[in-house]
């Protein structure tokens, strides 16, 4: 098998722990494996260089790098017969929580070499593809403010959220889904693959990536002291039992909102319109896992 690992320098955990690209060459010597490493130099680099792979025949392409880069290298694998690795060494993490790489008994790399093969989901929004989450409202504004910080990390996702509540106004959405139409005003909206955003903050317990279909989650506009026993709903994987929160699960959606403005997939921001349509592939990408 052919390995082509794909290194985000400027990721979180990689810009403060260069020496991981080292530790990929040396796994490759450790285990003899016909692979090569490179660098990406540039947003959506880490697409072209994944696709170049796919063309020149590799089998295993690993996204070393946060939820943003492994969202690049999954991209391009969509629909090949190459399956997707990952390291994952971002601020958050969240399919490599999802799917038990990160903090594994056995490690991310471990799973390189003795894991077994998932198929997945994809959603897409707007065109684009996620694999973890998507989102608008608070939370894409708070993804566009992550994205410029010069060091990240929990503490300073939490810091710059707390700081944008106070400021930030609900908005409201008419959302249809394969059975019906629904009106809600919300604080912010997530469409997900998988169970949480990473650090373990479960946006959408229960969610699954191999079912073919998405899961929404609207929460409403509360204020400072009905949010908190939301939070600890959020990191406990409890936030289905609120009877505030809006959650559907479905294959489509179609998303009318108020204004233009961020949308979020996989934690990297961008501009959209007024009407966003969502749908699934199902079961379109070969992903690495634990044995177990």
């Amino acid at each position: 098998m052919k390995f082509q690992f794909i290194f985000n320098p400027r990721s979180g955990h990689n810009a403060r722990n260069p020496h991981l690209l080292g530790r990929a060459r040396e796994f490759i010597r450790k285990h003899g494996l016909d692979a090569s490493v490179i660098a990406t130099a540039h947003p959506l680099h880490a697409t072209t260089l994944a696709r170049k792979a796919v063309d020149d025949g590799y089998d295993v392409v690993v996204a070393i790098g946060g939820d943003g880069t492994m969202n690049e290298v999954a991209t391009a694998l969509v629909g090949t017969t190459a399956t997707l690795g990952l390291i994952p060494c971002g601020s958050g993490n969240g399919l490599g929580r999802h799917l038990g790489i990160f903090g594994s008994k056995s490690n991310p790399w471990d799973c390189l070499i003795k894991g077994r093969t998932r198929v997945i989901d994809a959603g897409e929004i707007d065109g684009r593809l996620f694999f973890n989450a998507s989102g608008m409202g608070f939370e894409a504004l708070i993804a566009d403010k992550f994205s410029r910080l010069s060091k990240r990390g929990f503490w300073g996702y939490l810091s710059t959220s707390a700081y944008a509540y106070r400021h930030y106004a609900a908005e409201t959405y008419s959302i249809r889904t394969n059975s019906g139409q629904v009106k809600k005003s919300a604080f912010t909206l997530a469409v997900t693959n998988c169970d949480q955003y990473g650090n373990n903050a479960y946006i959408s317990p229960g969610a699954k990536v191999d079912d073919g279909e998405l899961d929404l989650t609207s929460i409403p506009p509360l204020g400072l002291f009905r949010s908190m026993p939301l939070v600890t709903q959020l990191f406990t994987a409890r936030l289905d039992r609120n009877p505030s929160v809006y959650r559907a699960r479905s294959s489509t959606f179609e998303i009318e909102r108020e204004r233009s403005g961020l949308i979020h997939t996989d934690g990297e921001p961008w501009q959209a319109g007024t009407t966003v349509s969502v749908k699934v592939h199902p079961k379109c990408l070969s992903i690495l896992v634990p044995p177990n």
